[in-house]
């Protein structure tokens, strides 16, 4: 399949109750309406042997070393790998609620009872180290008190205040690292854009589309692999 048939691979990320879900869903069926082949993928997929394993785990039903949970995450997305990029190759879109940066973000954000931090970083990224990379990621951006008024926050295992705002700090870090890196980069450039999640629903709505409708003005060029 020639390279300049691929469809945009698109990545929209946040903190827990930044409205992910329902603007990944307001997306879909925009590109829908405009004629778009799409396909939308949520990560932890819940339904596959590893992701019950994990959604156990979220809804604190289940306990699991730190280390062994991230791997899990991470092989998650790795089950799905090959999907993503046949989709992509064969004209569809995808969207993706959540990818490998959710994983970093929110596994070095761990600490122990003295504040340390339980996972590196660099250990963190390193199993998703080859991943599809998206075209564009959009994190929506909520502060942890907005989000607290959001109805359902707190019934998942990392919806803790002092946890999202330690989400928070490490995805700009992963913000940052990756546009240094993308500088460099000698295969397609990697987009990331910040939106203020604290808006209405219509007003992140309509910023995301300004971001996503250029995607589709221009040929996409062959995919690239996360951190290579």
């Amino acid at each position: 399949m020639a390279a300049t048939q691929r469809a945009p691979f698109i990545v929209i990320e946040g903190l827990d109750r930044s409205g992910k879900t329902t603007q990944t869903s307001n997306l879909l069926v925009r590109l829908q309406k405009d004629g778009k082949d799409v396909q939308l993928i949520k990560f932890p997929d819940r339904t596959t042997p590893i992701g019950q394993m994990i959604d156990s785990y979220l809804r604190s039903a289940s306990e699991l070393d730190d280390r062994a949970i991230h791997l899990l995450f991470s092989a998650n997305r790795w089950e799905l790998a090959s999907t993503i990029e046949k989709l992509l190759n064969s004209g569809t879109t995808v969207i993706c609620d959540r990818y490998a940066f959710s994983g970093i973000a929110f596994s070095a954000s761990k600490v122990d009872a003295s504040g340390h931090r339980l996972l590196s970083y660099e250990w963190c990224k390193s199993p998703d180290i080859g991943l599809p990379k998206p075209d564009i990621v959009l994190f929506l951006d909520i502060t942890p008190e907005k989000a607290r008024e959001r109805g359902g926050y707190g019934e998942e295992r990392y919806e803790k205040e002092e946890m999202q705002r330690r989400v928070r700090t490490n995805f700009e870090g992963i913000r940052k690292e990756m546009m240094e890196l993308e500088s460099k980069s000698q295969d397609h450039t990697l987009v990331w854009e910040v939106i203020d999640a604290g808006r209405s629903l219509e007003e992140v709505e309509q910023d995301i589309w300004s971001h996503i409708e250029p995607l589709y003005r221009s040929q996409c060029p062959s995919l690239g692999r996360l951190w290579k």
